[in-house]
């Protein structure tokens, strides 16, 4: 299964860093991550064809819950 390529991190740091500034802060937290990882990244997940939508969205929702925010 294909993953997020390079450019959906860089769109993810882009998207945290915005929802950052919109807080009054000039850094990036784990939360700014994890709050903008589902719509960020899901449509960027290839799973199987027929598994539509929500698989990508619970594919992204999975690992934010696997990997601990340090």
């Amino acid at each position: 299964m294909p993953g997020a390529s390079p450019r959906a991190g860089l769109q993810l740091l882009g998207a945290a860093r915005a929802r950052a500034a919109l807080q009054g802060r000039d850094y990036v937290t784990p939360d700014d991550i994890q709050a903008l990882a589902v719509p960020v990244l899901a449509h960027r997940i290839e799973p199987v064809a027929a598994a539509g939508l929500e698989a990508q969205l619970e594919i992204v929702a999975d690992a934010l819950r696997d990997v601990p925010a340090r």
